[in-house]
């Protein structure tokens, strides 16, 4: 921890803002430190020295439209406090963009360890990685089985028309983000179009939901799912493919984003997309679309990532390989399209 400013986080600002909102709840000067593995929202863990939180804002510089929405993905985590799913608690979103340079939102810091490499969890040894890792789906079963009205959610998102929506919203944020060629994108795009699944009934989805997405006990259970910026509803499937494609071989040597299916004891994919359909009773024999579509969407995300980290506008390290990774998962997508 520093008491100096971390990229994007003004701390007597933020103090400032605390103090107002809540008076007494910071109770002495702030220090602070970004939180390393995410490559999207910037995250910060602060502290007065007494309590601990964690502060969330958009990336620097160049942003995508509808992405990195402060305000959405408080309303979800707060509103999913008290159902089966773990979340943190929330204190306060703050819209304005004249205290800190951009919206943010503050929540309690949970106690949990973020797993996020094969190696990672190696350490755990096979049966723990194992339990972990069928937590995974377990977490989604209950996520999905959450009525949208009951806790304030009926108006999250248009689930109406959603994967059609989905496949248009990820091609603009292509366009916004293409600064070279790559090849084979426009036909994975255009084939998952081609090929739309007949969507379940509609259920909260997280949009992002990987091991690494999560806070996991000493006792290997979920504490908290993080980085619900993608939240909304729509289709339970599309989280279900991408624990999927997370949970696929990415065969690529030191990495800067990696699968954790090389872990010993990591149940297969197969067996994980079996637990969640003997759970939720859902019909999954398209989930090879799902899957590729998830391949495409991280395609793009990591396509932007690329784009922000040529203008000099990433923070923290692993950034320079992120561009070389986007023609992999392009050829992924469209491998597991063609299994039909």
């Amino acid at each position: 921890m520093t008491k100096e400013n971390p990229p994007g986080l003004d701390l007597g600002r933020l103090a400032g803002h605390l103090d107002r909102e809540h008076p007494g709840l910071v109770r002495g000067p702030l220090s602070a430190e970004v939180i390393q593995g995410g490559r999207s929202n910037l995250t910060y863990r602060v502290t007065d020295g007494e309590s601990r939180w964690v502060v969330r804002r958009p990336p620097l510089g160049h942003v995508l439209a509808t992405a990195h929405d402060m305000a959405r993905e408080y309303r979800v985590i707060t509103a999913l406090r008290g159902t089966d799913v773990p979340v943190p608690g929330t204190v306060l979103l703050c819209e304005d963009p004249d205290v800190i340079g951009a919206p943010f939102y503050v929540m309690e810091q949970v106690e949990g360890t973020p797993y996020r490499t094969a190696g990672e969890l190696a350490e755990l040894g096979p049966e723990r990685t194992r339990a972990l890792a069928l937590a995974l789906p377990d977490t989604l079963v209950a996520l999905h089985a959450v009525d949208p009205d009951s806790v304030g959610l009926g108006d999250f998102g248009r689930p109406e028309g959603f994967l059609e929506r989905q496949l248009r919203r990820w091609g603009k944020q292509l366009e916004a983000s293409r600064s070279r060629e790559l090849t084979g994108i426009d036909e994975l795009r255009d084939s998952l179009g081609g090929q739309l699944p007949d969507s379940p009934r509609p259920t909260v989805v997280h949009g992002d939901f990987r091991l690494d997405n999560v806070l996991a006990t000493a006792d290997d259970r979920i504490a908290a799912v993080l980085d619900w910026e993608m939240s909304t509803l729509g289709d339970p499937l599309t989280d279900l493919g991408l624990l999927v494609m997370y949970s696929e071989r990415l065969d690529i040597p030191d990495a800067p984003i990696s699968t954790t299916a090389e872990a010993p004891g990591h149940p297969s994919a197969g067996e994980l997309v079996e637990r969640y359909a003997a759970a939720s009773g859902r019909d999954v024999s398209r989930i090879n679309w799902y899957t590729a579509f998830a391949w495409f969407k991280l395609a793009v995300i990591l396509e932007g990532i690329h784009y922000r980290y040529t203008l000099g506008q990433t923070v923290g390290p692993g950034f320079d390989r992120i561009g070389d990774l986007v023609p992999v998962f392009i050829d992924n997508g469209l491998t597991t399209l063609r299994k039909g």
